[in-house]
């Protein structure tokens, strides 16, 4: 009787129960699979090269090892059509290659631990690129899985799903990771986060494998060298050809430019930031709970807006609403910046850059989901997010030079124009009709 006197509040409850759908739960612990390696070989391996001596400038360049995620669309199209021996038969081709991945983060992850940044950067550097391909492969395997074992009206859910796992896997990797640290050194820290890579592994095998759509080999081959070639075009070729023919090659130009500059913003900021927090007289511990802990609920809280915004309403709105929040959220910075060290307005800061951080990648996760033909999966998805990365790792490499040229102030006051971009040209592909009858 009380819920019917109140249809939005018995509205919004129903709208919870997609996230118990077996399918979409299952997310939540691919997520963190793939969350858990992306601070290690980011703003976690900053703080460590930061504590080691290594120069700002320096740490921003080391940010290109997340160069791997900015081009992983050019073996993605492995992932879509090639089959891992024996695996792919015994596991089917989604998760022989997730398990390939995971188990290549681990081992990856626990070489790091065995090297100190102060006697042998370019070691670190090498494996933290190897963690980070491993990793990218992973993604690649993982985005094709989710959007292919979920009805299209999941997708917003599913999305939310993944990166609650997601942040609970970067906590791990933040909180966790900065703690144990702190209270004895980084080699356990990332041996730690090794074992944790097991998570995804379980995940993997107890999940199953979703129908094959499309992913044969073309058949027809007159020779070894004719099926290459044949493999290649179904593979590589066809994907892009199935893209371009949508819209036209100026609505795919904008579309890929778009999913570059969405969230610039973020990425300008992203990896200065934990050697900003140290900077300004924050401890590993209290940047490790603070960001980690108290960032992962508001996280969530942004998450779980972004996916009833997406449900509810629709992506355009959703992600215009976002793009907003995102910039915006890097005024707190400043203040931060002018107030120094006091946990509370730490706190302030992180609630407001988390909670629309949040909302904004689920609508942009939707979007990018929404793009995908399932034929191509894989390799579509691999393109949309790696042109993502290619801009975050530019942008974010950039960051460390401007850090040492400008003040925390002025640095932070760029960020937020940094986001201009990206709203300018979500306008435009409303108007291209590319987000338009409920999209």
């Amino acid at each position: 009787m009380f819920m019917r006197s109140f249809p939005p509040i018995r509205s919004f409850f129903s709208s919870l129960d997609v996230y118990f759908e077996r399918r979409v739960l299952s997310m939540l612990f691919f997520g963190f699979s793939s969350g858990l390696p992306l601070l290690l070989v980011f703003s976690t391996l900053s703080a460590w090269l930061a504590e080691s001596g290594v120069s700002k400038t320096n740490i921003g360049l080391a940010s290109l090892i997340g160069g791997a995620y900015a081009f992983k669309y050019l073996w993605s199209p492995l992932v879509d059509k090639l089959p891992i021996p024996i695996l792919s038969r015994r596991f089917g081709q989604r998760r022989a290659w997730l398990l390939v991945s995971q188990f290549s983060v681990i081992i990856a992850l626990y070489a790091l631990s065995r090297t100190d940044p102060a006697e042998s950067l370019y070691e670190v550097i090498v494996l933290a690129l190897f963690v980070s391909i491993a990793s990218a492969t992973q993604d690649i395997a993982v985005d094709a899985y989710r959007t292919e074992i979920l009805a299209t009206k999941r997708l917003g859910a599913g999305a939310a799903s993944i990166v609650f796992g997601y942040r609970v896997g970067m906590l791990s990797a933040s909180t966790g990771a900065l703690v144990i640290a702190d209270k004895v050194n980084w080699n356990v820290a990332y041996a730690t986060m090794s074992l944790l890579g097991f998570i995804g592994i379980l995940t993997t095998l107890v999940n199953p494998e979703p129908q094959s759509l499309g992913r044969k080999v073309t058949a027809g081959a007159r020779n070894l060298f004719h099926a290459i070639l044949l493999w290649f075009y179904d593979a590589a070729v066809c994907p892009f050809i199935e893209f371009l023919k949508r819209g036209g090659f100026k609505t795919a130009l904008l579309i890929l430019l778009f999913t570059m500059l969405y969230k610039y913003s973020d990425a300008l900021l992203g990896v200065m930031s934990k050697p900003f927090y140290l900077d300004i007289g924050f401890s590993l511990t209290q940047i490790g709970f603070i960001v980690g802990a108290w960032g992962l609920g508001f996280t969530l809280l942004g998450a779980l807006l972004g996916g009833l915004l997406v449900r509810r309403y629709n992506i355009a709105k959703s992600l215009l609403i976002g793009a907003v929040a995102q910039s915006l959220s890097n005024f707190a910075f400043i203040a931060l910046a002018q107030g120094g060290a006091n946990e509370l307005l730490f706190i302030f800061v992180i609630a407001i850059d988390n909670i629309s951080g949040g909302i904004g990648t689920i609508a942009f996760v939707a979007f990018l989901s929404y793009l995908c033909n399932r034929s191509y999966t894989a390799t579509q998805y691999a393109l949309f997010s790696s042109l993502f990365a290619l801009g975050r790792t530019l942008f974010a490499a950039g960051g460390g030079w401007l850090a040492d040229q400008v003040d925390w102030v002025s640095f932070f006051t760029i960020t937020v124009l940094a986001g201009l971009p990206g709203i300018i040209l979500l306008f435009v592909l409303v108007k291209r009709g590319v987000l338009t009858n409920g999209r």
